[in-house]
């Protein structure tokens, strides 16, 4: 019978058995595309600074938010106003608002061309320093993960360390405000993500579920301080659908909580843009053969989901 939990995974294992919590995560990913992380070592003033930034900033008013919103930006830096991103496919669009932040990459960077320059709310003077602080350190993390990844691959550890680099990884602010008791729509629709992995922290707040390979919703309710860590599309392309990327959302809360807001904070790492993204010789076998002849850019990859999801 297939787990309907998400065992917590700890990374001290990684440090003493490489190996075993490899197979450990790996399994987990193949059969839910999801895997819970604890021990992580991330600093617990680093995250709670960021989350106050966080805080601060969707506290102000709608008109001082909407300053930083970049028209025809693909919301790739910058505030993103209530009710304008949607779910592949959805008919109506998520109950939420978010900023995002994007590398910080000095002049004259191959890859400056790809990664616009990132907005800071004045009016919340340490928001660029306690933000940035901690999407350092989710990509140091994102570093070892993909690690344990290549190893249960079985490919070089460092296999994804040139794919990652400089790569066009974001980190999103989230905020699900209250809602009315019966809402249009929800806070986000059932979609997957677009990049190579997801490091979410905040989930331990009631809403976020995946969709298990037998069609059930599923709880994903790490303790507290852990990590969810989810499989992306791009990810889920290179290993031609070994590592899948699972179906989730965010359903909202009982009639007694909807008065309150939800935070969280994930965080996209991508691959650098000129990364190929061309199916692994080891992924293919006669019972799964290639599902994509045709490689594709991690770059035109993003272009062509960020159309189909409404930022572009």
């Amino acid at each position: 019978m297939p787990l309907k939990t998400l065992p917590p995974l700890s990374m001290r294992d990684r440090a003493d058995d490489p190996s075993g919590f490899a197979e450990a995560i790996g399994d987990s990913y193949r059969q839910f595309g999801f895997a819970i992380v604890r021990d992580h070592g991330l600093d617990r003033g680093v995250i709670e600074r960021a989350l106050a930034a966080t805080k601060a900033f969707f506290a102000l008013p709608d008109a001082v938010k909407r300053r930083y919103h970049i028209t025809g930006g693909g919301g790739q830096r910058g505030y993103i106003p209530f009710g304008v991103e949607a779910a592949k496919g959805a008919e109506k669009v998520d109950l939420k608002e978010f900023w995002h932040v994007g590398r910080e990459l000095p002049d004259g960077h191959r890859f400056r061309p790809y990664m616009p320059e990132n907005l800071w709310p004045a009016e919340v003077p340490s928001f660029k320093q306690d933000v940035y602080a901690l999407y350092q350190a989710l990509d140091a993390l994102g570093a070892k993960l993909l690690e344990s990844l290549a190893l249960y691959l079985k490919l070089p550890p460092d296999f994804f360390v040139e794919a990652v680099r400089d790569g066009n990884s974001v980190l999103r602010l989230l905020h699900y405000p209250p809602i009315s008791p019966n809402p249009e729509g929800i806070r986000a629709e059932a979609h997957e993500d677009i990049n190579a992995i997801t490091l979410l922290l905040g989930a331990e707040e009631a809403g976020l579920q995946l969709l298990t390979r037998e069609g059930e919703w599923i709880d994903v309710a790490p303790p507290e301080g852990a990590l969810a860590v989810n499989m992306g599309d791009m990810l889920q392309r290179l290993t031609n659908h070994v590592l899948p990327s699972t179906t989730h959302r965010v359903r909202n809360p009982s009639a007694e909580r909807a008065h309150l807001p939800r935070y969280s904070i994930p965080f996209f790492l991508h691959f650098a843009p000129d990364f190929l993204i061309k199916t692994l010789p080891g992924c293919i076998t006669p019972d799964n053969p290639d599902r994509y002849p045709a490689p594709i850019t991690a770059q035109d990859y993003l272009l062509e989901r960020l159309r189909e999801i409404r930022l572009m």
